[in-house]
């Protein structure tokens, strides 16, 4: 019985291992060189502070995430567990054509294809029949690694919304510019938020997603022009 238990115990250190390697800002995916209309808004004064940064994180979590990304996702992964191709295809469609503007939408592209590559380069197998869908989002490739590394779908949510939190937080620190603690204690105020609106998510029905984080995408399409850029368009 002992060594059932220590069995278990080596798998689910390892899959929280595994999960903490998919969401670790040194992935080399280029997550870092996006600000998601963060940097507009901060030209505009729309962020200009610790309030009015964790004002526009909170809108963005309650709205883009609770609505689409994470439900989304969890879509995903049970679509990847079944093996439905179908599905699988359908939800990645669904959560690209969410992306607002032309940046937000290439950035989903660039990312999912960075971390489709990297998983090769991993060894981590998949199906041939789902290399389109691998290539339009990047919760594709990401909750393919979860499924694989057995990381359930309730710590996979998590771990996504904290890699984006914290791309988030660190883009507003050299932007807004906030100092590292102001950075730390945003971070911890907004993970306070995460778990209740995940489990938000999980109750949400097909007919319930979907969401507008406005100022977001004009924010997003405007940061295409604008004069100086620290992040890419």
């Amino acid at each position: 019985m002992g060594t059932v238990i220590r069995t278990e115990q080596m798998t689910s250190a390892r899959s929280q291992l595994h999960l903490m390697q998919l969401i670790s800002p040194n992935l080399p995916i280029g997550a870092f060189t996006y600000s998601q209309g963060l940097e507009y808004a901060v030209e505009r004064r729309w962020v200009r502070d610790f309030d009015s940064f964790e004002d526009w994180l909170t809108g963005l979590l309650q709205e883009n995430l609770t609505y689409i990304d994470i439900p989304v996702l969890k879509r995903i992964y049970e679509a990847v567990q079944k093996r439905d191709s179908d599905s699988l295809l359908k939800w990645c469609q669904y959560l690209l054509a969410s992306r607002e503007s032309s940046e937000l939408r290439l950035e989903e592209i660039q990312r999912a294809k960075a971390m489709t590559k990297l998983l090769r380069d991993l060894k981590l197998q998949f199906d041939h029949e789902w290399s389109e869908p691998m290539q339009l989002c990047q919760a594709c490739p990401y909750a393919l690694a979860c499924v694989r590394w057995s990381i359930p779908i309730h710590q996979a949510m998590l771990g996504y919304a904290w890699g984006w939190l914290e791309n988030q937080v660190a883009a507003g620190i050299k932007l807004v510019p906030l100092g590292q603690t102001d950075g730390q204690c945003l971070q911890l105020a907004l993970s306070n938020k995460i778990p209740g609106e995940i489990e938000k998510s999980l109750n949400l029905k097909d007919e319930d997603l979907g969401a507008s984080a406005v100022s977001m995408a004009i924010a997003s399409s405007l940061h295409e022009t604008q004069y100086t850029r620290l992040f890419r368009s």
